[in-house]
């Protein structure tokens, strides 16, 4: 998530108790984030390889936009129209200072209004992983149906098998949800995506708590309709 957080990435939550604490994270963190994960080269072939199939001012969501470097501000200065989307109002204050060329919204993704087939493409850049799986799941549906058909959908995810599970991100503590690699192919496969492209690897952020954390970034776009839209 340079974008969103937690053992990389999700600002978005849906519990009443974890979302609070979710934005108090992030919204600690702050600039800290994006210095942390500003070297993912990775995140950045990502978005090079989305730029590389969006028409000329396509319209853009960012789930979990932060503080709105490097995907917004990338997206944007593509001349691309970018909403983003975060639950830390120090985030989205940042964002919104980043990146003027963007538009940025505070607020949990499932409280968004998203109209069906309203959206180009969509980034969901480590923003999942404080939600549970019923409601990771729910959201990447939601967010298929806001795609265009054919439209492009690029998810980003610290790829392991666990569920709530108790730890520290730079120092604060979070809890996170995650599925193993094959699970989240499963998820999006079955969501209403098809997935062009794959990338996995190991990541060490730029941080003195930082440990190296497995990333895998999905590469999709919209299959015909998706499932139950």
């Amino acid at each position: 998530m340079p974008g969103t957080g937690t053992p990389h990435g999700g600002t978005l939550v849906t519990d009443e108790q974890q979302r609070p604490q979710a934005a108090a994270v992030f919204d600690a963190l702050g600039a800290a984030y994006e210095k942390a994960f500003a070297d993912s080269e990775a995140h950045r072939r990502s978005l090079e390889w989305l730029l590389g199939r969006l028409a000329p001012g396509s319209r853009v969501l960012d789930v979990g936009s932060g503080t709105g470097r490097p995907t917004a501000e990338t997206l944007a200065g593509a001349g691309h129209d970018v909403l983003g989307v975060d639950v830390s109002p120090v985030m989205v204050e940042l964002a919104t200072r980043q990146v003027p060329a963007a538009s940025f919204r505070c607020a949990d993704i499932l409280d968004t209004p998203l109209a069906d087939d309203s959206f180009d493409a969509v980034c969901v850049y480590f923003s999942l992983l404080q939600m549970d799986r019923r409601t990771q799941a729910e959201v990447v549906r939601r967010l298929v149906r806001a795609l265009k058909p054919a439209g492009h959908l690029v998810l980003a995810t610290v790829p392991l098998d666990v569920e709530g599970v108790d730890g520290l991100f730079m120092g604060r503590p979070v809890r996170v949800t995650s599925f193993p690699a094959q699970g989240l192919t499963d998820l999006v496969h079955g969501a209403g995506l098809e997935v062009l492209d794959r990338e996995e690897l190991l990541f060490t952020p730029a941080h003195p708590d930082a440990v190296p954390e497995p990333h895998l970034f999905l590469h999709c776009r919209r299959r015909g309709t998706a499932p139950g839209a």
